[in-house]
């Protein structure tokens, strides 16, 4: 709980992620199938997985949930972890929710059957320094919600049982 997963091996927005991270005291998993250099800080730890498709997605799923925060442009993989109750946020600050992600694997899907049958889908647009700045500040409201969701728990928790 309370840790950013990072797809890290097409992530533009490593750099950005560790800024946000530090500022609040979050641990952050940079995950991927080869080693990423990552600043060194106690906080921020490289977590090399086997090679393979899908072994760094399998592995953020399986420890990603309630409380975490996943970064991630895998459609698929944005949908197991908010299964699992994660946060998701895409690299140009779009965050996936319940409510959207039913239709971005159906987007996904349509592009990949028009790929196959040979039509030039492209690809998405590069980075800009506007999508940057966007994915700033939604990994920020992101952290501070999550943050005010823990302290609002605990001081409940700290409430004496009502007697009435």
């Amino acid at each position: 709980m309370k840790t950013i997963y990072i797809d890290a091996d097409a992530c533009a927005v490593k750099a950005e992620t560790y800024k946000v991270a530090l500022r609040y005291g979050w641990p952050v998993r940079v995950v991927a199938n080869q080693t990423i250099q990552t600043p060194r800080h106690p906080l921020i730890i490289c977590i090399t997985v086997g090679s393979g498709d899908d072994v760094a997605d399998d592995w953020i799923a399986e420890r990603s949930g309630a409380g975490d925060v996943v970064v991630t442009n895998d459609i698929p993989l944005a949908a197991r972890c908010l299964k699992q109750g994660a946060r998701v946020l895409g690299q140009k600050g779009k965050e996936f929710t319940a409510d959207s992600i039913g239709s971005a694997l159906a987007g996904r899907e349509l592009s990949q059957n028009l790929r196959e049958m040979g039509v030039m889908t492209g690809g998405p647009p590069p980075m800009e320094p506007r999508d940057r700045s966007s994915f700033l500040g939604k990994l920020d409201q992101i952290l501070v919600a999550i943050n005010r969701s823990i302290e609002q728990n605990l001081i409940e928790s700290d409430e004496p049982p009502d007697t009435a």
